[in-house]
């Protein structure tokens, strides 16, 4: 297919142009105008670029690429290299940030929630992106924790007490330690993110409601796979996720 039909029809597929992002979603660096093969991969490193380089993608699609809104524009130093090495091989680099978080079926966090075993019942957060819902049988915080370690491959950083029950769960997959007093407004007993600052100890202490921290690159893993499938089978293309481990 063209690169253009591809930016086009994942422009549509997550309704890009509804979110105010922090980034450009959708083609960062123009590549050749026929694809092929795509590899896809949770952050644009240098190491992923290399490694989808080498496989022989014609477009690398990621969930964080380049360009935020917080970072200095010069493309000098690491952000040189790695775009210098796009151009270079004529490799596309496609990025998906919020939209890709916030899609029904394929994102971030409807494919984490149907990993944990969590039924969706609402949203919340800035754009919707955050999600409400329960477990199917109600479990201890012990029990839990380990099917989010079991499921995420990843132990977790967890506050709370781990003999209470836990049935009402919300969660937002990376960095969204931010929303744990919006998540303590639904009335969970328990919330899931990437990321752990110092104030969430704090409030997971007085409101009673458990703070997980799964790991930020853990948590994401799971949409820009799913894209890359959905794509896969829809176009016929060659599709590889790459999975460059990360601890964070």
């Amino acid at each position: 297919m063209l690169l253009n039909e591809l930016r086009d029809y994942n422009a549509s597929l997550l309704q890009t142009a509804l979110f105010k992002d922090y980034c450009p979603n959708g083609v960062q660096v123009e590549g050749r105008a026929d694809v092929r093969r795509i590899a896809t991969a949770v952050s644009a490193s240098q190491q992923v670029l290399d490694e989808a380089i080498a496989w022989g993608a014609d477009a690398i699609l990621v969930h964080h690429g380049y360009f935020w809104r917080s970072e200095d524009s010069a493309i000098t130093g690491i952000k040189k290299r790695r775009i210098a090495r796009l151009l270079k091989e004529d490799v596309s680099l496609l990025a998906y940030h919020l939209p890709l978080d916030a899609h029904p079926e394929l994102g971030n966090n409807a494919r984490l929630g149907k990993l944990l075993g969590l039924v969706e019942q609402g949203r919340f957060g800035d754009q919707g992106i955050a999600r409400v819902g329960s477990l199917e049988h109600s479990q201890t915080l012990t029990q839990f924790v380990q099917q989010v370690e079991h499921g995420l491959q990843r132990t977790p950083q967890v506050i709370g007490d781990m003999s209470k029950r836990i049935s009402a769960v919300a969660w937002c997959s990376g960095g969204a330690q931010g929303y744990f007093e919006a998540a303590i407004a639904q009335g969970v007993d328990a919330y899931i993110t990437g990321e752990i600052s110092e104030q969430n100890f704090h409030l997971a202490q007085e409101s009673g409601v458990a703070f997980i921290a799964a790991g930020h690159h853990a948590t994401e893993r799971y949409g820009i796979q799913a894209l890359g499938e959905h794509l896969a089978a829809h176009f016929d293309l060659t599709h590889r996720f790459i999975d460059q481990a990360n601890p964070v």
